[in-house]
């Protein structure tokens, strides 16, 4: 195994691990030692800080991963990279920073007239220490990565951040701490992670902070024209996954305790994706190096395989845990969330439509048309903020979801048509259909299997029934030759003709 791979597999671990720890953290330990209004508080801060961090950073990260290896010399000095980077993001969060200040009254004002908004009056303070040391994170990481260490950053954030969350709210569980003293330990955990990874960097000996050299401070028009399109388009993506959350919190009297319920249902949703991501990962080196041999036979072929094993995947993810619907409500704890267990299946649905989009968006952004990719992405985000502006004062929190889904539609419907158009590439065929009609069977069956008065038992008995039935539908209607070769090698068969 060599370098790449190994890192590639260990940061999956970390990636799961994560996941694994932000579930203990979201659905079991928030929903016991905090109110919603807390939840929604601590998540919209989370929300806010990272938009706030990619705006004022300016792209530097994009611009870190693309222009350093041009001033990469042995000297360590990289001709006052490091150096740059560092100037480059204190200036671009200080004007926004000013920015932001000006605007701080009328929108504490308005958080003040709604029911848990006083929360985010009294704590808002957070946000702005916070949002930087998002900021100094990533622009480490990205330095980390220019020199091949990528794992230890990816632990910290992934696995390290969420072990202070643990602890802390285990704290507060005991009554050793407020929730005041909860954000503060979070904030001390970022600059703990942020300390420990620039040791880290340090100890390596990879980079100097030196002058800037001429040749750098002429490339930097370069450099802003690229992190502006960066900007442009990363925040953007940022926006359509997190404008729900702030526009419930500005377009409804409940603000916080809405988003800190639309917030939980839409982290477990999140685990629907979690296969299309690390599938995604493959797919992207294949894709990049097919447009470089103008290889279109082999991206239709890919486009095609990662959009039905998503689609499966997905949809069995989806339905179990909508089957699932009195076990999930139970671990929430809270009775709140039975009353919009809907929003929860809104939110999957949105999932499901961008998975089974396959890797639409990847093609276009590898193609001579990457930019119109920001455009697709900015109109969609234009579509969002009406959708839930239109939709969140009338239907209240499945607004916000309808929303989400409906944009997540119109963008991966742009992408598939504009791919189609050009390319004549579209991933869509008879397996599609097949999936959506065992899909649909296999969900009435989880829906209408007898209870059992044990939560846990009626779980474990109702997800495997929906699995194996599901599962041999998929083996026996060939559903996917990838899927069909890892089911014989497990029976120990061998179907001639499959290709893994």
């Amino acid at each position: 195994m060599n370098l790449l791979q190994k890192q590639g597999f260990l940061n999956t671990l970390i990636l799961y691990g994560g996941v694994a720890l932000g579930f203990v953290n979201g659905v079991f330990l928030f929903q016991r030692f905090l109110t919603l209004e807390q939840i929604g508080f601590f998540q919209l801060m989370l929300t806010i800080s990272l938009l706030y961090a990619q705006i004022a950073a300016l792209g530097i990260s994009n611009i870190i991963l693309k222009y350093f290896p041009y001033y990469r010399s042995e000297d360590k000095a990289h001709g006052g990279f490091a150096t740059f980077a560092a100037l480059w993001t204190l200036l671009g969060f200080t004007v926004f920073t000013l920015l932001i200040y000006c605007f701080r009254e009328p929108l504490l004002s308005h958080y003040s007239k709604s029911k848990g908004g006083t929360l985010l009056v009294k704590y808002a303070y957070f946000i702005i220490p916070l949002s930087f040391l998002t900021m100094a994170y990533a622009t480490l990481e990205s330095m980390a990565s220019t020199v091949f260490k990528n794992v230890l950053s990816s632990f910290l954030r992934e696995i390290g951040l969420r072990m202070f969350t643990l602890i802390s709210i285990l704290l507060l569980a005991i009554t050793a701490i407020s929730y005041h003293d909860f954000l503060l330990i979070y904030i001390i955990a970022n600059i703990c992670i942020i300390v420990v990874l620039l040791i880290y960097i340090a100890r390596g000996k990879h980079f100097k902070l030196s002058r800037i050299s001429p040749r750098l401070l002429t490339d930097k028009a370069k450099f802003f024209n690229y992190g502006f399109y960066t900007v442009l388009s990363g925040s953007s993506y940022v926006l359509i996954q997190n404008l729900d959350n702030i526009m419930l919190s500005l377009l409804t009297k409940q603000s916080l305790a809405y988003v800190g319920v639309y917030a939980t249902f839409f982290s477990i949703a999140v685990v629907i994706s979690l296969p299309a991501k690390a599938l995604s990962r493959t797919s992207l080196q294949i894709i990049a190096q097919s447009w470089a041999e103008n290889d279109l036979a082999k991206i239709g072929k890919i486009y095609h395989k990662t959009s039905v094993v998503q689609m499966l995947i997905g949809c069995l993810l989806f339905i179990g845990l909508v089957s699932n619907k009195l076990f999930i409500i139970t671990l929430l704890h809270k009775p709140e969330y039975a009353g919009f267990f809907g929003v929860f299946v809104v939110v999957g649905l949105g999932f499901l439509v961008d998975m089974t989009g396959g890797v639409n968006g990847y093609i276009m952004n590898f193609s001579k048309y990457y930019r119109l990719t920001t455009v697709f992405i900015v109109v969609a985000v234009i579509a969002c903020g009406v959708l839930n502006w239109l939709l969140i004062p009338r239907l209240g929190m499945m607004g916000a979801a309808v929303a989400y889904v409906l944009t997540i539609f119109l963008l991966n419907l742009a992408y598939t048509l504009f791919v189609k158009i050009k390319f004549g590439l579209q991933p869509f065929g008879r397996e599609h259909l097949w999936v959506l009609l065992m899909s649909t069977g296999c969900l009435l069956i989880g829906l209408y299997l007898p209870a059992i008065n044990n939560v846990y038992i009626d779980m474990v008995y109702r997800s495997i029934i929906i699995g194996i039935i599901y599962a041999a539908m998929a083996y026996f209607l060939k559903i996917s030759a990838d899927i069909n070769v890892i089911f014989d090698r497990i029976l120990k068969k061998k179907e001639p003709g499959a290709n893994v």
